[in-house]
């Protein structure tokens, strides 16, 4: 039986969805209303991240996102599109009749559900709307950085550039690779550190929890309330500490990168392909070498990945392709095991997620190459040289004790990462 078959039988046994449909209050048309709540209460229930509701060729489609990989619930009839869509709207206060334009609101936590708080995406498409809704749990999160799941000398690293005076930290990663949360975390270590003695400030698009004692800003582009224009009214705030919630433009990362040498300490996020492939990027966005290399203290890069099931993992051999990328010398020693899936891991193999880094800092010869504009992969070079471990190497290290499969770390870290 495939993964994907035996996912779809547990579901059969405990989906609220699948139950309701089934049930004679359905037969002659199903409560739009309660569809939906059962379709939020199974993706709680779940702890999906996630759900997906898409007209596909023949059906309405409902996926949800567990542990980062997109799942099947259920699949309904297309007729059923039009009613979910709007009952969506309904619940984030968006316009009904709209079908033809992308519209994103807000629902406010609701007890029914667990105290959840759900943003909903509604996308036009030539089959009907694509609908997906990010579920936030705030009981389920945690701000505590020692529970991330970075190694030891990542979190050192870590907090020892946050208790600077300044600087510059970025942090770079795909979507969902956990970049906000890593970011949360830094700021509420910070609180905790300095308390009310401390002044930190955010800008966000948009701001996904509220903490304690950060002044938090959500940027706002029908109002022309951007990131540069909050920047610069930020910094007559008197601010110490600055988290911008991404660098996209080269305003934001001028304002950013001058914050980080005139005496504040600003933590930020930008995408790309590597920690040393940030300093490209900016570069792109005509930011001067000597200022990077003055300003920017460390970049921290991050990707979540599936952990083995504890219940149901087992050895396994995997394949010859990607054994080929483990070095020959570890491949005698190595623990390669494998989830063979299991009521308690929903039959997929895994259960939660680790965190693998790669924490660059930016030390003296780092500067200097920067300053030389040496190419990222002789960058990505130096700071190996100087005692940086990969992403790779930290992720590979996981594979070798069972934690995690070889297929995993390879679906989440390119071969051009290797």
């Amino acid at each position: 039986m495939t993964i994907r078959a035996s996912i779809r039988n547990f579901f059969d046994i405990v989906s609220e969805t699948l139950r309701y449909l089934q049930s004679e209050s359905a037969e002659a048309g199903p409560e739009y209303s309660t569809l939906v709540k059962y379709i939020l209460m199974d993706a709680v229930k779940a702890r999906a991240s996630d759900i997906h509701i898409e007209p596909w060729e023949s059906t309405l489609v409902v996926r949800i996102r567990l542990n980062g990989v997109l799942t099947e619930l259920v699949h309904l009839p297309l007729e059923y599109m039009e009613k979910i869509s709007g009952r969506f709207k309904v619940l984030a206060n968006l316009v009904t009749y709209q079908a033809g334009l992308p519209q994103e609101g807000h629902v406010p936590a609701d007890p029914e559900l667990g105290g959840v708080e759900q943003r909903i995406s509604i996308f036009p498409t030539v089959r009907g709307e694509k609908i997906v809704v990010r579920i936030f749990d705030p009981t389920n999160r945690s701000f505590d950085l020692a529970s991330l799941g970075f190694d030891d000398d990542v979190l050192q690293l870590f907090v020892k550039l946050l208790i600077k005076p300044s600087g510059l930290i970025l942090l770079t990663g795909p979507t969902g690779s956990g970049k906000t949360t890593a970011i949360y975390s830094a700021l509420y270590t910070l609180v905790q550190r300095a308390g009310s003695t401390m002044s930190i400030a955010t800008v966000e698009d948009p701001v996904e929890f509220n903490l304690p004692m950060v002044a938090q800003a959500q940027v706002n582009l029908a109002q022309e309330f951007t990131y540069p224009r909050a920047l610069r009214s930020l910094m007559r705030q008197d601010p110490q500490v600055i988290m911008v919630g991404e660098i996209r433009d080269p305003e934001t990362a001028a304002i950013a990168v001058q914050a980080g040498l005139t005496g504040h300490l600003v933590i930020s996020t930008i995408h790309s392909g590597s920690t040393a492939g940030v300093f490209a990027r900016l570069m792109n966005m005509e930011i001067e070498p000597f200022l990077l290399a003055s300003s920017v203290s460390g970049v921290l890069g991050v990707r979540l990945i599936r952990k083995n099931c504890t219940y149901c993992a087992m050895p396994y051999e995997p394949d010859p392709a990607y054994l080929k990328l483990v070095p020959l010398v570890e491949r005698d020693t190595a623990e390669f095991r494998r989830g063979a899936g299991c009521e308690q891991c929903l039959n997929t193999g895994f259960s939660g997620r680790y965190s693998v880094s790669e924490m660059l800092v930016v030390n003296q010869p780092f500067r200097e190459a920067v300053v030389d504009k040496v190419p990222t992969r002789a960058l990505q070079q130096v700071a190996i040289d100087h005692g940086m471990i990969t992403m790779w190497r930290r992720g590979l290290n996981r594979v070798l004790s069972g934690q995690t499969t070889l297929e995993e770390i390879l679906r989440v870290i390119s071969v051009d990462e290797i």
